[in-house]
């Protein structure tokens, strides 16, 4: 098997995953900044946005881009603000 078929293998499986966890409902850069959040370990006052951004996955993002997909995973219910910490923290929610 060559590396790109491997690689296609390894694209339709997680696309089926995607679908069964209900994110083919987000963008891909918001499934992007999702992934990126749920990375680190959960903490009870969040993960900060400043670590989000600098994750590879989002690394090379745009500040403005990063911040609307943020928003909207807010508004969506996959993120929430940490109420017990100041602003810029975020607590990752499990999919719908």
């Amino acid at each position: 098997m060559s590396d790109i078929s491997k690689l296609t293998e390894l694209r339709n499986l997680m696309l089926d995953m995607e679908s069964s966890m209900g994110l083919q409902e987000l963008s891909t850069v918001e499934r992007d900044v999702y992934y990126a959040a749920s990375d680190f370990p959960d903490t009870s006052d969040g993960v900060r946005t400043n670590t989000i951004r600098a994750h590879a996955i989002v690394a090379s993002m745009s500040r403005p881009t990063f911040f609307r997909a943020l928003k909207s995973l807010v508004g969506k219910g996959y993120l929430e603000q940490s109420g017990s910490a100041s602003r810029g923290r975020y607590l990752v929610k499990a999919p719908k």
